[in-house]
């Protein structure tokens, strides 16, 4: 663990590196305050820059965006009671009614000293854990890679909002997407159509941009209100919270090791992390303290339980290459686009890139609770901002970023043709994340399936007769006869 922290060490700490820390954990509050947008938007209209940067400052600044995003959700949801993020549902439970108290700087200090403390927890179960599971994954061969890109892929698809079904359906769409391009081992085209700009398939950076923020604006624009300003109090800087969250230290443990653990399992999220947190603490906390009328202890069990959840979902991601949500299903793209692939050859074969990363890690957390108290005052002016300016400037980053990739008007319209797809999806409530997910694993799952029947001398048996990989593709059979099940299940009828 620590032989990786030193590796590490000497590509993050570089004035480039920690500028774009800081850059990115307050252009992740900002984006974490307005409501409706989030961390998963910040490091799609990003992704482009960082296809630009050197590999550690572009993943310490999107890193950072994930983390500042995640926290800054509560505090429109203290401040306005409108969570900022899914992941902040859980604190306007007792957030907002300390705001109503006159103590909006406490509520906002102590979830923003909460998440960083959560998140620093986490950070330490995720250098622990991922070496440890990347190693014994190091014995995969081609069937157990095949086997694990198939459960990634389905757990995601299952646990995703709407329908199992739905997901399951996205994340094959995913697959086809996946599947233009050249085929690897025979180097014949799929399905480009005679155009050369997909012999390659679509690039992955103009789908995700699409498919989340042109799909977002087209959203924001479908709901209106353009010009609306909300009343905000005026707020200080105060560190007295500081002081507040150590009186609840159990809490805050307890709380960020639950956001961690459920964080590790793919597609269980951060806003189940916040309510289970949420529910445990209040289960163990005495009648006074006054849950749901704005305890410190509510604030506290839900910030720490989400941001926690992000050090969480990054230990399957870098350790087995399988995304934790839909956030680090981008982390995980761009860690392909520069150049590396996430699972144990990244701790095999580019220990100082995996080590650079857990440092972007926990320096994002400790530049969160610094940066969070002394904006505080900032964040009541954004979100003042009305969507009539901000919905542009969402518009010309994804336009610009896009088109900057490779100076190519073809990722353009593949762009704005999965922002209408993404649209259209999510009318007719289909989840997204699973797609891109598809897209990522899909080759992954292609490739591997493809070299274990050419190792095979029996065939499909090869899948049963490997322990690891059976015991996988028992898991995922379970889950496709519960996906059955709960679907074709005759409704009871109501009792009289």
């Amino acid at each position: 663990m620590l032989d990786l922290l030193f590796q590490g060490a000497p590509l993050y700490f570089s004035f480039l590196s920690i500028l774009l820390t800081l850059l990115g954990i307050v252009g992740g509050l900002v984006i974490g305050v307005l409501p409706g947008l989030g961390p998963l938007m910040g490091i799609v209209l990003l992704l482009p820059v960082a296809f630009h940067l050197p590999p550690i400052p572009a993943m310490a600044m999107l890193i950072a965006i994930y983390v500042g995003g995640s926290a800054g959700g509560s505090i429109s949801a203290i401040l306005l009671r409108i969570p900022g993020t899914p992941l902040a549902a859980a604190t306007l439970l007792d957030g907002y009614p300390m705001a109503q108290k006159g103590r909006s700087q406490d509520a906002i200090g102590l979830s923003i000293t909460a998440s960083s403390l959560g998140g620093l927890i986490a950070g330490v179960v995720l250098i622990f854990f991922s070496p440890m599971l990347a190693e014994f994954a190091l014995r995969f061969a081609p069937p157990e890679y095949a086997a694990m890109a198939m459960l990634g892929l389905l757990t995601i698809a299952i646990v995703s909002e709407g329908s199992a079904i739905k997901g399951m359906i996205a994340g094959g769409f995913g697959l086809l997407i996946a599947s233009i391009g050249t085929d690897e081992f025979t180097n014949a085209y799929r399905y480009t159509f005679g155009n050369i700009n997909l012999s390659s398939g679509p690039n992955l950076v103009a789908v995700v941009v699409g498919l989340f923020a042109l799909s977002e604006l087209f959203v924001q624009i479908e709901s209106g209100n353009f010009l609306a300003r909300p009343q905000i109090q005026k707020l200080r800087i105060s560190f007295h919270a500081l002081r507040l969250v150590l009186r609840h230290r159990g809490n805050l443990l307890r709380s960020a090791l639950i956001g961690t653990g459920l964080g590790a399992i793919p597609g269980a999220g951060g806003d189940v992390s916040a309510f289970v947190s949420y529910a445990v603490a209040k289960r163990m906390a005495r009648e006074e303290e006054g849950y749901g009328q704005g305890a410190e202890g509510g604030v506290v069990a839900t910030e720490a339980a989400n941001n926690g959840c992000c050090g969480g979902a990054l230990i399957p991601t870098l350790s087995l290459g399988i995304p934790g949500d839909a956030s680090t299903a981008v982390l995980l793209g761009a860690l392909f686009l520069l150049g590396f692939f996430p699972g144990p050859d990244l701790f095999a074969q580019n220990a100082d890139v995996a080590g650079g990363i857990f440092i972007a890690y926990l320096a994002s957390n400790v530049v969160l609770v610094v940066l969070g108290i002394l904006l505080v005052p900032f964040f009541g002016m954004v979100l003042k901002v009305p969507k009539a300016w901000l919905l542009p400037a969402v518009l010309l980053l994804s336009t610009m970023g896009t088109y900057a990739l490779q100076n190519s008007l073809f990722d353009l319209g593949v762009m704005f043709f999965f922002g209408v797809v993404g649209y259209v999806l999510r009318r007719a409530s289909y989840p997204l994340a699973p797609i891109i997910i598809g897209m990522i694993l899909g080759p992954v799952l292609e490739n591997n399936f493809r070299r274990a029947l050419l190792l095979s001398r029996d065939g499909p048996m090869i899948f049963i007769e490997r322990p690891v990989s059976a015991t996988i593709l028992a898991i995922v059979a379970l889950m496709l006869a519960y996906v059955v099940y709960t679907t074709i299940r005759p409704r009871r009828a109501p009792a009289p």
